[in-house]
C-alpha cells in the first residue's frame, strides 16, 4: 500500500507534472491521478517505474503521511513570479525538512524557541506603544523599532552580528538549506507546531544570504504564525526589518563620515557583513545620503559589479553549527550520514541539499564550524 501524499511529494520535489511523470514512467496520466488521489495503489512494476523516476527509494513512498504546507503559510517573494515547478519544488524541501526536524528532534535536546511576540506590531503607527515598552526608543518605522526590541531582548546592543545563522538557531529558529535544484528561491520561513523554520538557498553570495536570513526573521517575529506574509507591504517590512538588523541605525550613524564615497562604501560593508547596494540604500534610508549621491553610488557599484554580486568579498557562506554538531554527535556514536538518510527513506543527496552539504564548510574568522562560534551557543544534547 503506498501513502498518496507521499507520491505527490516526490513529484513536486523532482518539478514534475503529472503529464510529464506519466512520460518518464509509461503509466497514463489517469493512472497516476488515481495514484495520487487514493483511488487506486500502484502494482509492484509501476511502483518499482515512479521510485526509479522520481529518484525516491521504494520505501518512501508507504511510509505515514506527510502533512501538507500550504503555500499561504509560507513567506515567499515574488510568489506571482514564481513558476510552479519553483513553488512546488521549494515547498516540497520544506516539508522534507519537517521531517529530517523531527527525526532530530527525537534523539537531540534543541535550543528552545525564544522569538519576542511582535505579530500585531508591524501594523502600529511610529508614536504607539510597542509590546516591550521600554527596551528600545520609539522609531517611526515599525520594521525598525521592531528590529531594535529584538536586539534589546536578545542582548545584541548595536554592534555588528558575527552569524545571523547561528544567531537564528540559537534562539531556536530550525535552519536547513533550500535545494539546488529551484535557485531561483532566495529563502523562505514559516511556523509549524509553534516552531520557526527558515530555509535558505545556497547560490547568492554571503551577504546576501545574510540578508534573507534576517529578512526571514523579520517575516516570523513582525508576522507571526497568524499573519498571511505576502504581498509588497510584508516583504517591505522584513526588508527594513533586515536592514535595521544588520546595520542599527545607531551604528551606521557613529562610523559614517560626512558625504561618504562609494570607496568608503565598499570598505565599511565589511563592518556589517553586507552588500555593498544594501549598505548604500541604507545610508540614503539613513538619511545620511542624498538623492543624487544614492543615485551615483548605485550607478558606480552596478559598473564595478556589484549589482547581484560581491567582487572579491571573500567571506565565507553561513551555514548552520546545529546541524553540524548534530551530525558530528551521530558520526562519534557510529551513525553514518547513509543511515540517517535511510531512515527518512531519502537519497543521501537530498539529504544533503537540507543540511548544507555537510561536511559543514568552514566559518568566517578561522573557527571551526562545529566550535562554539561567535554568538551564544544553542544547548544540544542528544536525549537518552
Amino acid at each position: 500500500m503506498t501513502t498518496a501524499s507521499r507520491l505527490v511529494l516526490a513529484r513536486k520535489r523532482r518539478g514534475l507534472t503529472v503529464t510529464r511523470l506519466a512520460q518518464l514512467t509509461g503509466l497514463t496520466s489517469r493512472r497516476l491521478s488515481d495514484f495520487e488521489n487514493g483511488r487506486a495503489h500502484p502494482s509492484a512494476p509501476s511502483l518499482s517505474a515512479l521510485a526509479e523516476a522520481l529518484e525516491f527509494p521504494a520505501s518512501f513512498f508507504s511510509a505515514e503521511e506527510v502533512a501538507d504546507l500550504p503555500v499561504e503559510s509560507v513567506s515567499f517573494r515574488a510568489l506571482s513570479k514564481m513558476t510552479a515547478s519553483q513553488r512546488d519544488i521549494a515547498l516540497s524541501s520544506g516539508r522534507l525538512a519537517r521531517l529530517l526536524q523531527d527525526w532530530i528532534a527525537t534523539r537531540f535536546r534543541l535550543p528552545t524557541p525564544a522569538l519576542p511576540s511582535l505579530t500585531s506590531f508591524s501594523r502600529l503607527g511610529g508614536g504607539q506603544q510597542g509590546p516591550f515598552p521600554g527596551e528600545a526608543d520609539s522609531s517611526d518605522c515599525p520594521a525598525e523599532r521592531a528590529a531594535e526590541l529584538v536586539r534589546a531582548r536578545w542582548g545584541l546592543g548595536v554592534a555588528p552580528i558575527p552569524n545571523m545563522v547561528h544567531l537564528l538557531e540559537a534562539h531556536g529558529v530550525r535552519v536547513f538549506s533550500l535545494s539546488r535544484d529551484c535557485p531561483e528561491v532566495d529563502a523562505f520561513s514559516f511556523w509549524d507546531r509553534a516552531v520557526p523554520f527558515v530555509l535558505l538557498g545556497t547560490e547568492k553570495t554571503a551577504e546576501r544570504g545574510r540578508f534573507d536570513a534576517a529578512h526571514e526573521l523579520g517575516h516570523l517575529v513582525l508576522h507571526g504564525e497568524e499573519q498571511v506574509p505576502h504581498g509588497p507591504e510584508a516583504e517591505g517590512e522584513a526588508h527594513r526589518f533586515a536592514a535595521a538588523l544588520l546595520m542599527p541605525a545607531a551604528d551606521v550613524l557613529a562610523h559614517t563620515p560626512r558625504n561618504p564615497s562609494t570607496n568608503w562604501i565598499l570598505q565599511a560593508k565589511r563592518r556589517w557583513k553586507v552588500a555593498a547596494m544594501a549598505l548604500a540604500h541604507r545610508l540614503h534610508e539613513l538619511g545620511l545620503t542624498t538623492e543624487w549621491q544614492y543615485r551615483t553610488h548605485c550607478v558606480d557599484l552596478g559598473r564595478l559589479g556589484y549589482r547581484k554580486a560581491e567582487p572579491q568579498s571573500g567571506l565565507a557562506r553561513e551555514t548552520s553549527q546545529v546541524l553540524g554538531k548534530v551530525f558530528a554527535a551521530l558520526r562519534a556514536e557510529g551513525t553514518p550520514q547513509a543511515d540517517v538518510a535511510r531512515d527518512l527513506q531519502l537519497r543521501a543527496a537530498d539529504l544533503s541539499d537540507l543540511i548544507f552539504g555537510l561536511v559543514v564548510t568552514a566559518q568566517d574568522g578561522g573557527r571551526s564550524p562545529l566550535g562554539s562560534g561567535p554568538v551564544s551557543r544553542p544547548q544540544l544534547s542528544v536525549v537518552r
